[in-house]
């Protein structure tokens, strides 16, 4: 430690069992360390909160003007969901008003997630705007204890301490289920996302105030998890239609898993909408383009992107406190309902 205090090389390389030489390799991006070194150098960081003195005195006059996009998630899932592409543009559209560049990170694993601790550490970005975030997920943490500015695309539960901007999911689900009540349909079926993430929670939680709204008590044997992919939609809706043959409509917490839905119906040759209607969630470019047209609960991606970005901007040039932001939603009717 120095006399403030603050961890230093030596005490990084004492925590690592390494020694110094190897923790300035590491810092400096150099090939010449292995792996398993590299990995306990990076751990050490982490726990340390280690700033390299070259940094630190850096910190409060310079700025590396770059800021990273963070998707904790494959490179198939990236390029298949809409929203990502959506999400994108948006932020890429905020940072070209500025003269920030994007780098955009793919965490997929263990040795992905210690390169991100170690671009923190070095502080080559300025923020990282966060996006797929699962409640348990360590990046939050990890990040604001490093004391780099993060913004997340929506939040790990209600009680999201991080600025976050988000989309009004429960409120969004809730007027898909009015929607199809208002239409006839009482069997009323949801195909969830993921319920480790709070967008899968809240659009689920949308759906039961959306029937207690209407005085009715929401019927728990019609959900059906899902994973907000195409192949995690076919396989709900297939499991709903055995469980329940005579539901007479199904809200999917995303057009991709809706675009499953249609599918599996199809195959199953159940018209739609005359015998299920079905509603999604996002208003994708997909939901123009299926048969019939989707009707779906329109959040707004790009915006989504750039107002995320503009508070990280006003926060890392500017000083601005955290914000959080949740965006309205809308439902778009087509011929699915």
């Amino acid at each position: 430690m120095t006399g403030n205090g603050q961890p230093t090389i030596k005490t990084v390389a004492a925590r690592a069992g390494v020694g110094r030489t190897t923790v300035s390799r590491v810092i400096n991006g150099s090939d010449l360390v292995s792996a398993d070194a590299r990995a306990r150098v990076l751990a050490a960081i982490r726990e340390l909160n280690y700033v390299p003195n070259s940094v630190a005195r850096g910190l409060k006059t310079s700025r590396t003007d770059a800021v990273a996009l963070v998707i904790p998630e494959s490179e198939s899932r990236l390029g298949s969901e809409p929203f990502f592409a959506a999400l994108i543009r948006g932020v890429s559209g905020a940072l070209a008003e500025t003269r920030t560049q994007l780098q955009l990170t793919l965490v997929r694993d263990r040795f992905e997630r210690d390169q991100l601790a170690a671009t923190v550490a070095t502080r080559r970005v300025d923020g990282v705007l966060l996006v797929s975030v699962h409640e348990r997920d360590q990046l939050p943490g990890m990040l604001e204890e490093m004391g780099l500015p993060t913004v997340l695309a929506g939040r790990r539960d209600e009680r999201e301490q991080l600025s976050y901007v988000n989309s009004d999911n429960a409120g969004g689900a809730a007027a898909a289920v009015r929607h199809l009540l208002d239409r006839g349909r009482r069997r009323i079926a949801t195909i969830t996302g993921a319920l480790d993430m709070d967008v899968g929670r809240s659009r689920l939680a949308g759906w039961r105030d959306g029937h207690r709204a209407a005085g009715l008590r929401p019927d728990e044997s019609l959900v059906e998890a899902g994973d907000f992919t195409e192949e995690g939609g076919r396989r709900a809706m297939r499991s709903l239609l055995e469980r329940a043959p005579e539901l007479d409509a199904v809200f999917a917490a995303s057009d991709l898993m809706a675009v499953g839905a249609l599918t599996e119906l199809r195959r199953q040759q159940r018209q739609v909408p005359d015998d299920v209607a079905v509603v999604g969630f996002e208003d994708s470019i997909l939901a123009r383009h299926t048969n019939p047209p989707l009707t779906t609960v329109r959040q707004p991606v790009e915006e989504l992107g750039r107002t995320m970005t503009r508070i990280l901007i006003n926060i890392t040039q500017h000083g601005a406190d955290r914000q959080q932001v949740t965006l309205p939603t809308e439902l778009v009717v087509r011929e699915s309902s």
